[in-house]
């Protein structure tokens, strides 16, 4: 059963079940290489930045922006409340089993606010936008885009808070999807599906065929949505494990991952220069501290984060210093 619920008109558009199916096997692409990287297959923090982290954030807003155009389909004209809550629930409680079963898994790195939660809660203030003008909704899902980079406040720190994405910095989770600026994605599907709905746009999209071999398939993992997301990381992982059971990743070199994931997140903000330097000042700032093995275990205690941020803000000044016009290289 899809996550959303579709429109009750004759004619299904199969178009945006198989969208909905493409983003589902491109999000098990992006999670296969994040379970070749936690067996060691891959190099350390390949996933979390760069091109990997643009093709994840892509992911996640296709998906969004098809959980807001089913709204629109599925409740345009009207709520259908028992279908509305049939699925909310079973959304809800698939979040809910993902962060218990994470919890005990990835402790220090659980989902608390994931994809499907941020699906459950946006189902449910996407319908107060249903009956707003198309282009009302499109400003405020600019807003909300917009907001982190404007409204975040150490107020939004507490654990309580996190799930609204305006902390101070984001926290450690292996899928964060926080309110803001996520619900912008939703709210764009729903202004585009109704501007699209008021062009008659969905009659020609009902029409619509990807043709054989493709569209079959594409539309049952789209109409299933939900059993796919849940099915398939289990899978994807034991597959990996069955493999390394076979054939074991080599050992990896402590100072080499940290380096690799130093400069790929640095190279987020930075250029590369300042990235070789800096990453160098933080593998030496590190092992003297003897923090380099808690570290790429993941698993640092609260003084052992404040030391780490203490020894980031001390090799960026060096860094700038070192690099600063005028200065020898």
């Amino acid at each position: 059963m899809s996550l959303e619920q579709q429109t009750n008109s004759p004619r299904r558009i199969t178009l945006i079940d198989a969208l909905r199916g493409i983003a589902l096997l491109a999000m098990a692409s992006y999670h296969f290489t994040w379970d070749l990287e936690f067996f060691g297959y891959a190099s350390a923090g390949l996933t979390a930045h760069g091109p990997w982290k643009l093709y994840a954030r892509c992911i996640a807003s296709s998906f969004l922006f098809l959980v807001g155009v089913s709204l629109v389909l599925a409740h345009g004209e009207r709520i259908r409340w028992p279908g509305f809550w049939k699925r909310f629930a079973m959304v809800a409680v698939a979040a809910a089993a993902i962060s218990l079963i994470t919890f005990f898994a990835t402790r220090p790195s659980f989902i608390f606010f994931g994809i499907l939660h941020q699906i459950a809660l946006a189902s449910a203030l996407g319908l107060l936008f249903l009956r707003l003008p198309a282009l009302l909704t499109l400003v405020v899902a600019a807003l909300v885009i917009a907001a982190p980079f404007y409204l975040r406040s150490p107020i939004f720190d507490h654990p309580a808070l996190l799930w609204v994405g305006l902390s101070s910095a984001d926290p450690r989770s292996n899928d964060y999807v926080p309110l803001f600026p996520w619900f912008g994605a939703v709210l764009i599907g729903i202004g585009m599906a109704k501007l699209a709905k008021t062009a008659g746009l969905f009659e020609r999209l009902a029409r619509v065929s990807l043709g054989q071999p493709f569209e079959r398939p594409l539309t049952f993992i789209g109409r299933h949505s939900l059993a796919f997301y849940l099915i398939h990381q289990p899978v994807l992982i034991g597959c990996v494990w069955l493999f390394a059971q076979v054939w074991s990743a080599p050992a990896p070199d402590p100072k080499l991952g940290f380096t690799n994931a130093c400069q790929a997140s640095c190279q987020d903000r930075r250029d590369a220069a300042f990235c070789v330097r800096y990453c160098g000042c933080m593998l030496t700032a590190v092992e003297k501290d003897g923090l380099l093995a808690g570290i790429m275990k993941g698993d640092q205690p609260a003084s052992a984060r404040t030391r780490i941020s203490d020894l980031a803000s001390t090799c960026t000044v060096q860094t700038e210093d070192v690099m600063s016009p005028g200065d020898p290289q």
